[in-house]
């Protein structure tokens, strides 16, 4: 998934609202199991008839929240629908519904976090969301509604999904995004370490298996932790497909999804393992690695070379934003917005007005967001800018953090590679804290839960 952030004015969001799969990857879900069937009642009177009584269970209890079969049930039967899809065989019948319990359980916690410490996600975020799915799938609303039912998706529990994309991001960007710094001291020893060449960067297409290892493990559950590493290591080298292993033994979010870590550079590699990719081939499997978080294995499915001189067009702009979030409703920020637009129409500073508007970092600088260049910022901003003459000012512009206004000051071709490589690497130092602090904060979560499993 895209992730894009506007110069690093504005925080970082997923590229269509949430990471929603495509169209093509949401495959047919069938209709929910049956609910498992209750104890057999007692005889019914001769006056009553004869009738079937169906029960739900209770499989496990995350705090005060119930995890019943039927959840599991709807879950595995998704999961076994995208597996097959993937060409990847499901692992055993117990094994998947460890996976798939455990999985839940973690995002239950994680749920539960964000709703106790304010966390909201509104109706019209959800909708917003579902409409620019639609919209990158080259349908109307109605015309995908249609296709989500006739692929077997409830309409209902396709939105709830949505929401809690967004709410798991937003739980990230508070919990995490604004707690990362990356120095320019950083940046130097990454380029310097990694011997960046000139108008080149290798990115490496990866897989992954976690056994994770609970915080406060006995030494006696880190050795089974460890057994269970090498065991998954030692049937991959035995000739397991590396996909049906995860999803066997991975405890990773992406092990039933293939394992894959997707493209990514060495800055943009957890510390664990990064010094071990640099030296692997296409092809190769590491060894069992440790990290805080448990024992990782990789592969090394694909390799390409990034680099090359790039020649841009690049803008400078300035904005002024008002945010919809938690304090500030979607009617009240478009109204703050067309009050900032009525006094700039009769003659008001765009730098004044962004100072004293405008809800992010270049307010202090007028709302100037310096030379951006394409793709820096989300597709709606960047659509807006580019139809923009030199001089003019948007009308109101919406995105996924707000209303905002857009002024052009000037356009320029550039080559960008030497400053490209620099962003780059800053942006995949950011990308590496926040997962690896996210990841932390995710097992520290699921670990302070109170977990009770029903047999």
């Amino acid at each position: 998934m895209a992730l894009r952030a506007l110069n690093g004015c504005i925080a970082v969001v997923i590229a269509a609202m949430v990471a929603m799969p495509a169209l093509a990857q949401l495959g047919p879900r069938p209709s929910p199991p049956i609910p498992l069937r209750a104890a057999p009642s007692p005889a019914p009177s001769p006056s009553s008839p004869e009738r079937e009584v169906l029960l739900d269970r209770v499989v496990a209890v995350v705090n005060d929240e119930a995890i019943t079969q039927h959840d599991l049930n709807e879950q595995r039967v998704a999961v076994l629908v995208q597996l097959r899809e993937s060409k990847v065989a499901p692992p055993p019948p117990d094994v998947l519904e460890r996976q798939l319990l455990d999985r839940m359980i973690t995002e239950r916690s994680l749920m539960q976090f964000a709703k106790e410490t304010g966390v909201r996600v509104d109706d019209t975020m959800v909708e917003r969301a579902f409409l620019r799915v639609a919209q990158d799938n080259k349908l109307s609303p109605d015309e995908f509604r249609k296709v989500l039912d006739r692929e077997g998706i409830p309409f209902a529990r396709y939105r709830e999904d949505i929401r809690r994309e967004i709410t798991m991001q937003r739980l990230r960007e508070r919990e995490v995004e604004a707690r990362v710094v990356v120095t320019d001291a950083e940046v130097d020893a990454f380029l310097a370490a990694n011997a960046v060449r000139e108008g080149g960067e290798l990115e490496y297409l990866l897989s992954h298996i976690l056994v994770s290892v609970p915080e406060q493990a006995s030494p006696d559950q880190v050795e089974q932790r460890r057994l269970r590493a090498e065991s998954a290591l030692q049937q991959v080298r035995s000739g397991s497909d590396f996909a049906q292993v995860a999803a066997a033994t991975s405890d990773a979010p992406d092990a039933l999804q293939g394992a894959s870590l997707g493209w990514r550079n060495v800055a943009r590699l957890p510390t664990a393992f990064a010094d071990v990719v640099r030296d692997m081939k296409k092809g190769d499997v590491s060894r069992v690695l440790r990290s805080p978080a448990g024992f990782h294995i990789v592969k090394v499915v694909d390799e390409r070379d990034r680099g090359a001189p790039t020649v841009v067009d690049q803008t400078r702009a300035r904005h002024i934003l008002v945010r919809v979030n938690e304090t500030s409703s979607e009617s009240e920020a478009r109204t703050r917005i067309d009050r900032v637009l009525d006094r700039l129409d009769n003659g008001a500073r765009f730098e004044d007005m962004a100072r004293i508007n405008s809800e992010d970092a270049s307010s202090a600088r007028g709302g100037d967001l310096g030379w951006v260049n394409p793709g820096d910022t989300v597709p709606d901003f960047e659509q807006a800018m580019a139809k923009l003459a030199i001089g003019e000012t948007s009308r109101a512009v919406r995105t996924p953090f707000g209303w905002h206004v857009i002024k052009v000051e000037e356009r320029r071709k550039q080559d960008i590679s030497k400053d490209r490589r620099r962003e780059q690497a800053r942006q995949a130092l950011r990308q590496r804290k926040a997962d690896e602090l996210f990841n932390d904060f995710i097992r520290q979560t699921r670990d302070r839960a109170y977990v009770e499993y029903k047999e």
